[in-house]
């Protein structure tokens, strides 16, 4: 088994993990954000979709120069964001599916402004970015939604709205 591949089974699993939190943003509360450095519900639910495809693509390249986060985008309805997944995630799988060992281990660089930032075996930033990242921000997600009194899914376990276990 390839490293690539040991690594797609987890991304399936986190998607569908993911797609039930998304499954709850309210269109309705899409501008909610919760203080003046934080991303709106429908910022932050845009990332949360688009991460694994995004990740991915920057990491099919050897360098990678960062951008101008300036002003996230949003989605304009919640009704975005599971085409959103579902076309990051295949994108991902594709890309992880085409690098083979030799690939996962050789080293990719992040520069800043020409600066080397961030220098590390693809597969660490696979883990830590693209996956890791992924996580933080969905767990970010679902605060907002407690916040805004969504009734939130099972995510790792039992949440205070839904017990799989029961």
């Amino acid at each position: 088994m390839s490293i690539a591949d040991s690594i797609l089974p987890e991304l399936e699993q986190e998607a569908a993990t993911t797609k039930r939190v998304l499954e709850r943003v309210p269109t309705d509360k899409l501008d909610y954000c919760p203080g003046p450095k934080a991303m709106t519900l429908g910022q932050l639910a845009y990332h949360v979709a688009t991460i694994p495809g995004g990740i991915a693509s920057f990491l099919n390249l050897d360098t990678f120069e960062v951008p101008d986060f300036g002003n996230p985008p949003a989605v304009g309805a919640a009704a975005e964001l599971l085409p959103l997944l579902d076309g990051s995630v295949a994108q991902a799988k594709e890309l992880l599916g085409q690098w083979d060992d030799a690939r996962m281990l050789a080293t990719f660089s992040v520069t800043n402004g020409g600066k080397t930032v961030l220098a590390a075996p693809r597969i660490g930033i696979v883990r830590s970015i693209m996956l890791n990242h992924w996580y933080h921000h969905r767990g970010q997600l679902s605060t907002y939604l407690r916040a805004l009194d969504v009734p939130l899914p099972s995510i790792y376990g039992p949440s205070a709205d839904e017990n799989p276990f029961a």
